[in-house]
C-alpha cells in the first residue's frame, strides 16, 4: 500500500471515529435526560387515623341590641346611647373587660305611618305614606371569659331593657391545644394500624413518605356537642341557668409509609 492510499484510509478512519463519537454523545445525553425526569417509585401503604379530644368550654359569646324610636334622629340616638352606656357599665362591673365588648351594628332608618283614606262606592284611593319618626338600633357582641357569669350577664342585660338577646355560643379559648391533642391521637392511631398491617403483609416500615390532615386552609374540623355538663349558677334569682356542656374535636389524618 502506497503513501496516498494510506492517507485515504487514515482520513476515513478519522471521519468514522468522529461520527461514532457524536452518536455516542447523543445517546448518552438522552440517557441523562431520562434519568433527570425519572421519579422514584416506592412500595408503600396508606393508613388513616382518627383521634378526638374533649374540652370544657371556657368562654361564651352572645349579642344584644338596644332599639328606640323618636320623632327626631338625634333624640333617638341620645336615648339609645344612654341606655347602652348603662348596660355596658353594668357588664364591666361584673368583670367583663372593654376588649371583650364590640359593636357589631349601628343602624338608623325612618319610620312610616299610613293615613287612612275614604273610599267611595266606586273608587278607593291608595293609602298615603308619611314619615313618622326614626328608629335607631345599636347591636353589641359580648365575650364572657368566666362561664359562671353568663347567666348573670343575661339577666343584667334583660333587666336594663335590651332587645334581641341572642346568639349565645360556647367555645374553648385555646383551640390549638385541643387540636394538637386530637392530632397526636390520630397520628398514633395511624401508626398502630400501619405496624399491624406491615406485620400481616410481612414487610417493614421504612419511613413516612407523606402526611395529610383535614385542617387544610379552611375551617378547622371542630364539632361542638352538648353533653350535659355543669350548670351555670348565679346568686341572682332572675338569672337563668345555662348548661355549657362540652366540646369535642375530631381529627382525621392520612399517613403514607414506604415499605420494604
Amino acid at each position: 500500500m502506497n503513501t496516498e492510499e494510506t492517507q485515504k484510509v487514515m482520513k476515513w478512519t478519522r471521519i468514522v471515529l468522529i461520527v461514532l463519537a457524536i452518536f455516542l454523545a447523543i445517546q448518552a445525553l438522552g440517557s441523562f435526560r431520562g434519568l433527570t425526569y425519572t421519579n422514584p417509585v416506592y412500595n408503600s401503604i396508606s393508613v388513616n387515623g382518627e383521634g378526638e379530644a374533649v374540652a370544657i368550654p371556657d368562654i361564651a359569646t352572645f349579642s344584644f341590641s338596644v332599639s328606640l324610636d323618636a320623632k327626631v334622629v338625634s333624640d333617638a340616638q341620645k336615648q339609645v346611647t344612654e341606655k347602652m352606656n348603662s348596660i355596658l357599665s353594668e357588664l364591666k362591673a361584673i368583670g367583663i373587660e372593654e376588649k371583650d365588648i364590640k359593636t357589631s351594628d349601628y343602624s338608623i332608618w325612618p319610620k312610616y305611618s299610613y293615613e287612612p283614606t275614604i273610599c267611595s262606592p266606586t273608587y278607593c284611593p291608595p293609602t298615603r305614606q308619611r314619615e313618622d319618626g326614626y328608629t335607631v338600633s345599636h347591636s353589641v357582641l359580648v365575650k364572657v371569659r368566666k362561664t359562671e357569669d353568663v347567666g348573670k350577664a343575661f339577666a343584667l342585660v334583660g333587666d336594663k331593657g335590651a332587645t334581641n338577646l341572642s346568639g349565645i355560643s360556647f367555645a374553648v379559648d385555646d383551640e390549638e391545644r385541643v387540636l394538637d391533642e386530637a392530632r397526636a391521637k390520630a397520628i398514633n392511631d395511624a401508626k398502630k394500624k400501619a405496624e399491624m398491617l406491615a406485620d400481616e403483609l410481612g414487610v417493614r416500615l421504612v419511613r413516612v413518605v407523606s402526611y395529610y390532615d383535614n385542617i387544610g386552609g379552611g375551617p378547622m374540623p371542630y364539632y361542638a356537642e352538648g353533653m350535659g355538663g355543669d350548670m351555670v349558677k348565679t346568686s341572682a334569682s332572675s338569672a337563668p341557668s345555662i348548661p355549657i356542656g362540652e366540646n369535642k374535636v375530631v381529627m382525621n389524618v392520612t399517613v403514607v409509609y414506604e415499605i420494604r
